[in-house]
């Protein structure tokens, strides 16, 4: 059964219960309502050229109706970020996949003052054009029986392409990655074996669905096990958030650790009550975070891996096996082998090497990129370009990119271990990361930026408590802010480009060690 499939059978097994509440327009439709507007959305589609067709619009059931209208109309969704660069991102979008039309919202495009692209259509003009006729016809429709809706719309296979992302490009340009139907179901199956999951929950739906995170975790897997879904379109809004949380008694909660972070900053006592399951991912945990969930609400964080490429999960620790500061266990229909980075050969326990994956959850390749797939596609094998090791009980730890790792004096240090050991260092209220930068003398060095000036000789003082002398950074400079990413995590490729043009202007935000 095909994504589409599945939806159908689910809705008309619960067509009475809730599948979608939307926060922002107060509309609560259950999966018979959801069904029915997923139908005459579709037959709206159907207008617009065979092929792929964009969507971009914020988390919301408009959101969801517009996914599932696509593959019921025979379209690929592509998903567009608009939370930076919305019309250059259409433009890229339509320019690379060569397609035209892009579902829309023109409240989406005043608020975040993007203009108007050509294709874009709005989805407030196609809720307008819906007639008598085509209320009845769908109504109809959805009355059918799920056999019948089946024949009726377009179900798509396993191998066919259930939508296109695009990843974050947080250290290098975006690439097209082509999910189908198989890779997305493979994740929420392998989910499934290790999570408990189904009707009675209630999922929060605060993660964009142009990231993989909300498009498989809180989108297609509520829509397919029967689950509701809590739609909020900004997950900066973090007092909405918990207030959301708390009103509808969620029961499943996910997000990247910046997001949560928010989310914690705004609760109040009693906020998370109901939450049974809280899973984060997308960048690195901070012990702070997972230790300020237990402290104040009771509720323990536990923390996953993925990527765009792997539709997303890897792996995940559960309430039954986890191991803070992991990132769990690989799901059971998952295969992840430690390469070594120089010589290809398969780690040791506890050896650091490349992470690569292979399993049905796993993308066949990139979209017309035969650089970038033979690159990281090897025999079927994924190479995530992460590093990390397994210890001898199985689970997983994620130690950075390999991009992240400088070699000096014959040695790999780890910058994301830099900067965890220096964050921890610092007072809560400084952000920090570390960076590589060209040198004259050396041909790189390290360097360290924070948002507010510190104590530098402090700094490096502890951070040799636990670091080698190799891995201290030889420099500090101050900036007003880290770039960010949608997703919250930090923006490396802009950094990177920050701290450069700092060191190279020699302005006041540069600060040398001494014994730089």
């Amino acid at each position: 059964m095909s994504l589409v499939e599945q939806f159908v059978r689910t809705a008309k097994s619960h067509e009475s219960k809730l599948a979608v509440i939307d926060r922002a327009t107060g509309q609560r439709a259950t999966y018979r309502d959801t069904l029915l507007r997923a139908l005459i959305l579709s037959s709206k589609f159907r207008r617009y050229a065979p092929g792929m067709i964009g969507v971009m619009i914020p988390t919301s059931g408009g959101a969801i109706y517009a996914l599932i209208a696509a593959l019921m109309s025979g379209r690929t969704p592509v998903m567009i970020n608009y939370s930076t660069g919305a019309a250059q991102n259409c433009e890229m979008a339509q320019r690379r996949l060569a397609f035209r039309t892009i579902i829309t919202s023109r409240a989406l495009l005043e608020k975040i003052k993007c203009p108007v692209v050509d294709g874009m259509v709005f989805i407030e003009d196609l809720a307008a054009r819906v007639s008598a006729l085509n209320k009845i016809s769908g109504f109809l429709r959805a009355s059918m029986s799920a056999d019948r809706i089946c024949r009726h719309v377009h179900l798509g296979g396993d191998d066919d392409r259930a939508v296109i992302l695009f990843t974050s490009g947080s250290e290098r340009e975006p690439k097209a990655v082509p999910l189908s139907h198989r890779n997305i179901k493979a994740n929420i199956d392998g989910m499934h074996q290790v999570l408990e999951f189904g009707p009675k929950d209630i999922i929060l739906g605060n993660l964009p669905l142009f990231h993989v995170f909300g498009l498989t975790v809180t989108c297609w897997l509520p829509l397919t096990n029967a689950m509701t879904v809590v739609t909020s379109p900004n997950p900066l809004e973090f007092r909405a958030i918990t207030t959301a949380v708390r009103e509808e008694s969620v029961t499943m909660m996910v997000g990247t650790p910046a997001f949560l972070a928010g989310y914690l900053q705004k609760s109040d006592p009693g906020d998370f009550a109901s939450v049974r399951l809280l899973i984060t991912g997308a960048d690195k945990c901070p012990e702070s975070l997972r230790l300020a969930f237990l402290e104040r609400h009771g509720k323990v964080l536990l923390e996953g891996y993925g990527t765009t490429e792997t539709s997303p999960v890897i792996s995940v620790n559960t309430p039954e096996h986890n191991r803070p500061g992991s990132v769990g266990k690989a799901l059971p229909n998952v295969q992840v082998r430690m390469e070594h980075y120089e010589t290809g050969e398969s780690c040791d326990v506890k050896e650091i090497g490349k992470i690569l994956v292979k399993g049905d959850s796993v993308m066949s390749a990139y979209f017309d990129d035969f650089e970038a797939t033979a690159q990281h596609m090897r025999h079927g094998w994924y190479d995530t370009g992460d590093m990390g090791y397994r210890d001898d009980e199985g689970y997983l730890w994620h130690v950075g990119r390999l991009g992240r790792f400088l070699k000096i004096g014959g040695e790999m240090v780890s910058l994301v271990q830099v900067e965890d050991v220096l964050q921890r260092s610092l007072p809560e209220t400084v952000e920090c990361g570390v960076v590589e930068v060209p040198d004259a003398v050396r041909g790189a060095k390290i360097v360290a930026a924070v948002t507010e000036k510190v104590d530098e000789k402090a700094a490096l003082a502890r951070l040799s408590e636990n670091l080698p002398r190799i891995a201290l950074p030889k420099q500090f400079v101050v900036l007003p802010f880290l770039p960010k990413m949608p997703s919250g995590k930090v923006d490396y490729r802009a950094l990177t480009e920050m701290v450069r043009d700092t060191v190279q202007d020699g302005g006041s935000a540069r600060s040398r060690l001494p014994h730089a």
